[in-house]
């Protein structure tokens, strides 16, 4: 579903990614890790469309980002960092937005995503309430809405359960899981506790380049007991 091939991202002198490449297939959930500033936020931005790359190119479901990239948008449902809103907007309104730019443009079809997407997400308690005065969690799980609201093939999510409260990661980890088995996905968070509740494979990247790719039994096993902050911290010297 989707295929990474050699992505590089320059911001002048610095590589910010440097020759990413991997696959993600239907059922998979890939825990996209890294340090600060190691270039996942910047891979993730280039795979969804809403970063040129410098060089090379993803394929998402057999379209190429680079050549199609609205086609690559379709087929994607992406939360990025801070879960951007209109304030403004009731999370109805919101989302009621988001659907007809995602082409609903019937009101039924409308209100039939929204719905869905509110019911998913249990925003039902604040669906008429502007998204400026929700609670950080709740507005996260407003961007997570709208990333499910066209019930995309491939996810792409930066960091989804910020925010929240144990109970809530503990249901949107739980979605995540149940949703994956006809989607792909990736997955970017710094909770260890995350990447072994639901995800497949395990790939760090360390100064915009690939340093591990595997499934978490086998990075636990070769890391036994470690935390990320002190992965993160080596990484930062040597790679793994």
């Amino acid at each position: 579903m989707i295929e990474v091939k050699g992505l590089v991202k320059l911001y002048g002198s610095k590589r910010a990614v440097d020759g990413v490449t991997f696959t993600v297939k239907r059922g998979e959930i890939l825990g996209f890790l890294g340090p600060n500033g190691a270039g996942k936020s910047t891979t993730m931005k280039m795979i969804t469309g809403f970063l040129q790359p410098t060089a090379g190119t993803a394929v998402v479901d057999g379209h190429d980002v680079t050549q199609d990239p609205v086609a690559v948008k379709r087929r994607i449902g992406y939360l990025p960092e801070s879960a951007p809103a209109y304030g403004e907007m009731t999370v109805e309104e919101f989302l009621s937005f988001i659907a007809e730019t995602r082409g609903f443009r019937s009101p039924e079809a409308r209100t039939t995503q929204v719905n869905r997407a509110i019911g998913l997400t249990h925003l039902d308690p604040v669906r008429r309430q502007t998204i400026e005065t929700l609670s950080k969690g709740y507005k996260q799980r407003v961007g997570f809405a709208q990333a499910l609201l066209h019930d995309p093939p491939v996810l792409v999510l930066d960091e989804p359960t910020d925010g929240l409260d144990p109970n809530q990661k503990n249901e949107v980890r739980a979605l995540i899981k149940n949703m994956a088995t006809e989607k792909a996905v990736i997955l970017s968070t710094h909770i260890l506790e995350e990447v072994e509740a639901i995800c497949t494979r395990v790939i760090i990247i360390s100064q915009g380049r690939v340093v591990v790719d595997e499934t978490p039994a086998k990075f636990q096993a070769r890391q036994p007991g470690a935390r990320l902050d002190a992965i993160f911290r080596s990484l930062t010297q040597s790679d793994v």
